[in-house]
């Protein structure tokens, strides 16, 4: 994986880089990606708990992997990796169909740390949940 940053970017955005497994069976789709906004959505269906409802777990999933995405593009420019250290989510309401979109928006990008606040919103833009993540930006392994 290339870390010039220009070359992250375009590689996200024609989706060269994989998400993960967990993120592709989730059904994430990413899009937007820059170090100042990551955008992405995921279908509800799949995604629920035995009640039927967006699983709080599936929400933190999301979150965390928009705000990996940003905290990976703002790493590059140091020849650093994003690694996530602390995940906290607060569910505001229920979704039982549809996708849930999020948007990931830095709070600080610094050499060593990135943190995010990820908002989630169903299809009528009612917020479902927000998110904060923190990740830790580490050298390069082998490096």
């Amino acid at each position: 994986m290339s870390t010039d940053i220009e070359s992250l970017r375009a590689q996200f955005d024609e989706g060269s880089i994989s998400m993960g497994s967990l993120a592709d069976r989730m059904g994430i789709e990413v899009t937007e990606a820059s170090a100042e906004r990551v955008a992405g959505r995921m279908p509800v269906e799949g995604n629920q708990q035995p009640f039927g409802l967006l699983h709080g777990g599936a929400s933190c999933v999301l979150a965390e992997s928009l705000g990996s995405i940003g905290s990976t593009i703002h790493a590059a420019q140091f020849g650093r990796v994003a690694v996530g250290i602390e995940i906290n989510a607060t569910h505001h309401r229920s979704a039982t169909s549809g996708h849930v979109t999020g948007v990931a928006v830095p709070v600080h990008l610094g050499r060593t740390l990135a943190t995010w606040e990820i908002t989630i919103t169903d299809d009528q833009d009612r917020k479902v949940c927000t998110s904060r993540l923190t990740c830790m930006l580490r050298e390069m392994p082998g490096n």
